[in-house]
């Protein structure tokens, strides 16, 4: 008697099972895992890279100091190195004096923010030869940035021959349309903005190609022609009042140096306003005092 085998299962029920059971899922190879790791830390380290070579307290050997100095594509790179070299100065580093002639030579660079850097380093060290010279020659310096530094280094040499450009520092920056035309673009006013930042873009009367026009100071903006005005060459178009750490400065020199002249130009900041520090209000008051007393109206 033959023995009969069970039935086995048929094809379309082990298709079914196969089916239903969960598929593997698919990992990242060994290439994929590498991608995702580089772009993550890249999305991490390009900010930092970005900060460390923007960043003027990034030390720099003598080298790189010396490199930096002569490097006329970067103004940036020149910047640091005069900043460094400041730092240096100030804490009467004999070494840095190598650099000096440098000094000195830059103070002719095309490139404004250099040309501002360097009065300011200039005035760490009251003896550096020709430093003194070289900052009575800035006074006449396009740049009122420039004019500014260089006035207060000055003060430092125990010379107030800068003591107009101080008192403009004070004082809110009058920018005028260099051509006819409409605003197209403007900032807003009661805006903070950067020595060079855009306040408005103007189209010439005839010209597709706008002009931009940007603030001599840093500051706040305090008013400004809005978008669609109409200006004429050489008309108002921007107030900018200037920042408070420009103003603490010249406060400060003028302590030293202001006369009741001066005064006109200082009392406004002794006011209680929003927009002025304590401290900036404490030093305008201190120096009025000052002046005051100097001239023997106390």
């Amino acid at each position: 008697m033959s023995v009969q085998s069970e039935p086995s299962s048929s094809n379309s029920e082990l298709d079914g099972g196969l089916t239903n059971q969960a598929r593997p899922k698919r990992s990242m190879s060994r290439m994929q895992k590498i991608l995702f790791f580089t772009t993550g830390w890249l999305i991490v380290l390009m900010p930092f890279l970005f900060w460390w070579n923007t960043w003027f307290g990034r030390h720099l050997s003598d080298q790189q100091l010396n490199e930096y100095l002569h490097d006329d594509k970067k103004p940036r790179h020149i910047q640091h190195a005069l900043v460094q070299t400041g730092d240096r100065m100030s804490r009467a580093d004999p070494a840095v004096r190598q650099w000096y002639p440098e000094l000195i030579r830059l103070a002719t660079n095309p490139m404004e923010e250099v040309r501002n850097t360097d009065a300011w380093v200039m005035g760490q060290d009251t003896s550096g030869a020709r430093f003194h010279e070289t900052l009575l020659q800035m006074l006449a310096d396009p740049s009122p940035m420039v004019r500014g530094n260089a006035a207060l280094s000055l003060v430092r040499f125990g010379d107030a021959s800068g003591r107009a450009q101080i008192v403009a520092l004070l004082q809110p920056a009058q920018v005028t349309a260099p051509v006819s035309g409409h605003v197209i673009d403007a900032d807003r006013p009661g805006t903070t903005i950067h020595q060079g930042g855009l306040l408005a873009k103007l189209a010439p009367a005839g010209s597709s190609a706008p002009v931009e026009i940007r603030s001599p100071i840093p500051g706040r903006i305090r008013s400004i022609a809005q978008t669609g005005a109409n200006v004429d060459a050489g008309s108002e178009i921007a107030v900018v009042n200037p920042a408070s750490e420009q103003v603490w400065e010249a406060l400060r020199a003028l302590y030293l140096i202001g006369q009741i002249s001066d005064l006109a130009a200082i009392q406004p900041y002794e006011r209680d306003l929003p927009d002025i520090s304590n401290d900036v209000r404490q030093q305008a008051l201190e120096t009025e005092e000052t002046i005051r007393t100097r001239a023997g109206m106390n």
